[in-house]
């Protein structure tokens, strides 16, 4: 029996004459049934809501007649990564908290007549933790973890694109999940552009609508290094937006003593040393650091010191920090470069 305050909401919307809203707790209820494993009742009540007076399919469509049509567009991944292991600002940790809490607990919300937020932007440049932030959310909340694939999404007949897209919102809404948007300003870019095509004008047009229809039991989740680039109609539509500038100094040193927690014995070197002799680093470029030492150490069968194999891949990162154009040229048979030449500092 589909929860209380769905039928509710679904008679009020009726009697109310809203059509969206009774399409939403319609959803809602076929999705809460999917999860029981009641598939009959799901497949009848998807059946009821699929076409309206006009014969136009309207509900989403079931999993099953999904699997060849959506999911060549997606890929879902098991989410590992858990919140607690990520090294965030208090900000940033607080409103993720939040959402969760609100989505864990939308029944109450729901009693109340109101929604838990689920459509969230996260900005900021690239390695910096947005996709293990997404996939954290997912994990929390126990939910598939879908990742739009682009590559096989975007195609180069005319309304394609936003047909695809169509297909991949409709599969998202048939279960409670997360759905993440890499690089969003991929779909997601200024209308106004003189520079872009008619083509990506509708599959934002598109984009927008199926954002708009989406069950809250479905979280989007768009990631994007260039906010610049965004609709101004995108930014509206997100509830929530995070930033994940690059991680300060005392951030990486929290998450380096995060890391070297999981070793049987502690590095004499002090942690604050490290960050500062590694310099400016992406969260994605500190966990490959990490990796590094994790494979050494395990390569030379824990025999070797865990302050020599970090002193080993400290020399190594320092080297393959330096750009080659600072390095000093000469010119062919033995001439010195002008003195307009890069010069080694």
């Amino acid at each position: 029996m589909a929860r209380s305050d769905l039928l509710i909401a679904l008679v009020k919307a009726g009697s109310a004459g809203d059509k969206r809203g009774v399409r939403a707790a319609a959803e809602a209820i076929i999705a809460e049934e999917h999860a029981k494993q009641h598939k009959v009742l799901a497949e009848r009540l998807t059946k009821a809501i699929q076409t309206n007076g006009q014969g136009t399919t309207h509900a989403a469509i079931p999993a099953s007649d999904q699997s060849g049509r959506a999911r060549d567009f997606i890929a879902e991944i098991m989410p590992c990564r858990r919140l607690e292991d990520l090294v965030l600002s208090d900000d940033c940790r607080q409103n993720i908290t939040e959402l969760i809490e609100e989505q864990q607990r939308a029944s109450l919300l729901r009693s109340h007549s109101l929604d838990p937020r689920h459509r969230v932007l996260l900005v900021g440049p690239p390695g910096n933790g947005k996709t293990s932030l997404a996939e954290a959310i997912a994990e929390a909340l126990a939910v598939p973890f879908l990742v739009v694939r682009y590559e096989a999404m975007i195609g180069s007949f005319l309304g394609e694109t936003a047909s695809r897209l169509k297909r991949v919102f409709d599969y998202a809404r048939t279960t409670p999940c997360l759905l993440f948007f890499d690089e969003f300003d991929a779909v997601g870019k200024e209308r106004g552009d003189i520079h872009e095509t008619g083509e990506i004008k509708r599959v934002v047009t598109s984009l927008l609508m199926q954002i708009d229809d989406l069950p809250s039991y479905t979280i989007v989740v768009a990631a994007t290094n260039h906010a610049e680039l965004l609709d101004r109609a995108v930014w509206r539509r997100f509830q929530l937006r995070v930033g994940l500038p690059a991680p300060t100094a005392k951030e990486l040193t929290r998450y380096f003593e995060q890391f070297f927690k999981s070793f049987n014995e502690k590095p004499r070197m002090n942690i604050a040393t490290l960050v500062k002799r590694l310099g400016q680093l992406s969260y994605a470029e500190a966990e490959q650091f990490t990796l590094d030492i994790r494979r050494r150490w395990i390569l030379s069968m824990k025999e070797q010191a865990l302050d020599t194999v970090i002193e080993g891949r400290l020399r190594f990162w320092q080297d393959r920090a330096q750009p080659i154009s600072t390095k000093n040229k000469e010119a062919p048979h033995g001439r010195k470069t002008s003195p307009g030449a890069p010069k080694a500092e």
